[in-house]
């Protein structure tokens, strides 16, 4: 065979190069205690979010897709891809917290770094700040920037009497709104990435949570709605700008087109109907109805996920862990056994994943639900009062219906989606093989991180 020379051995290396393609960069855009209908694309008619919007019909969305109840336990579910029952982590730390994510946790950046990622995190930490070893640059990232705890003043980025913002965990004096400095610090690390290594940039925003705060200008196009409600409305009009130049920048550094991004919230929307909308869903933050629990998400990766796809089996927070692992060929082996599964499958080829059910913990060892189908087993919720009135004829967390001591409640999705009639006393033998199935999936169940050594 003749040896190639010149330009046609040229043209044949770079078409080799464009066959074989780089490992994808990953950026994950959180937005915090965001409502299920919020966005447009997901139902949302009085907030505008066109680059979210725009962003999601260039991949497929996640029609059921559970996070957490409240912020820290979803950000360790994420980066470990095990459940509160594996990690002890089933709520929010809270500001004098002398505890976090556990150290022996092996979290999704440094399972990156054996892949060759650059890691980094602009935005909310919330899993640990009391010690040095439990902070981000300790627990995988390359680089760092923004919030340890939450719920910062946006503009002055105190709480607690201090500054809480930092670049590589040292203190940072900068002003600004916390949203626009994630979004101009993340373009940053984008721009100055080498092109020859791949990125994972988690973007956990501190928008929309509380304190309530924009700047007036971004208030103004939504004066018809009730105060509360206008001035959230004007943080996810701001958050949804900031992911604009987010993606801006990627395009101008020409990585959008090998970047899977993926889009969510982190809990369910806070007080909604007063602050977010989570229609047609139950209740809000911190319970384990649909409202809790479910969030508006989708996955973009041009190329390789379809376009303006929705997949409805279920998935969550802490499939990313195994799935990441696997498509960028990192380690996989690790000392502590992750709960999720991989669901690239499912957006590539729209395989489900292989479960048979899907355990919903909630922010305490004797509160879940557990999915199987259509069917949901709520074990002991939490009846919200967020953002509407009670009703007295709920039943409340200590009525008493079976030998246990515990409520049940049981929902068939595909038909109540707003669980609003619930069947457990009509349907007592479906609730004895979904609390069966439960209890298995429930084995090796730790104690909150803060009853433990940590």
């Amino acid at each position: 065979m003749k040896k190639l020379t010149g330009l046609a051995a040229l043209l044949l290396t770079a078409r080799i190069s464009f066959a074989i393609p780089a490992k994808p960069n990953i950026i994950y855009l959180l937005v915090d205690d965001m409502g299920f209908a919020d966005c447009g694309f997901n139902g949302g008619k009085e907030i505008k979010t066109p680059n979210i919007d725009a962003l999601s019909k260039q991949g497929t969305i996640f029609a059921n897709y559970y996070v957490q109840p409240l912020c820290s336990a979803a950000r360790a579910c994420l980066l470990t891809g095990r459940l509160p029952i594996h990690h002890g982590i089933y709520g929010a730390l809270k500001v004098e917290s002398k505890f976090g994510l556990p150290l022996d946790e092996r979290t999704l950046p440094q399972a990156l770094h054996t892949a060759g990622y650059t890691t980094a995190i602009c935005g909310k930490w919330h899993l640990g700040e009391f010690a040095p070893p439990y902070r981000p640059r300790q627990r995988g990232f390359d680089h760092q920037y923004g919030l340890w705890y939450g719920q910062i003043d946006y503009f002055t980025h105190r709480r607690g009497g201090r500054v809480d913002w930092y670049r590589d965990d040292k203190p940072l004096d900068e002003p600004g709104y916390s949203t626009f400095l994630i979004a101009k610090e993340a373009a940053r690390i984008i721009k100055e990435q080498p092109k020859d290594k791949p990125l994972f940039l988690y973007i956990p925003f501190n928008a929309v949570h509380g304190p309530f705060q924009v700047p007036e200008s971004y208030v103004e196009p939504y004066k018809n709605m009730r105060p509360t409600r206008a001035t959230m409305a004007g943080m996810l009009a701001a958050a949804d700008e900031a992911i604009g130049q987010i993606v801006d920048a990627l395009k101008a550094s020409h990585m959008d087109t090998n970047t899977l991004i993926i889009f969510s919230s982190d809990n369910g929307g806070v007080q909604p109907g007063v602050r977010t909308m989570n229609t047609p869903l139950r209740d809000g933050k911190g319970t384990i109805y649909e409202g809790g629990v479910r969030s508006a998400a989708f996955a973009v990766w041009p190329g390789k996920i379809p376009a303006g796809k929705k997949v409805t089996p279920p998935v969550q927070l802490a499939d990313w862990f195994p799935t990441l692992v696997k498509l960028t060929g990192a380690d996989a082996a690790q000392a502590l056994p992750v709960d999720g599964k991989d669901i690239m499958p499912l957006l590539i080829e729209g395989k489900a994943p292989d479960r048979d059910a899907l355990l919903i913990v909630g922010t305490s060892p004797n509160r879940m639900a557990v999915r199987m189908g259509d069917w949901k087993l709520l074990i002991n919720p939490n009846h919200g009062t967020r953002g509407r009135k009670a009703d007295p004829d709920e039943a409340d967390d200590n009525t008493v219906t079976n030998s246990q001591g515990d409520v049940l409640e049981l929902y068939n999705l595909a038909e109540d989606i707003s669980e609003t009639k619930n069947l457990a006393a009509s349907r007592p033998e479906r609730v004895k093989e979904m609390r069966a199935k439960m209890e298995l999936l429930k084995k090796g169940m730790l104690p909150p991180a803060n009853l433990r050594e940590n």
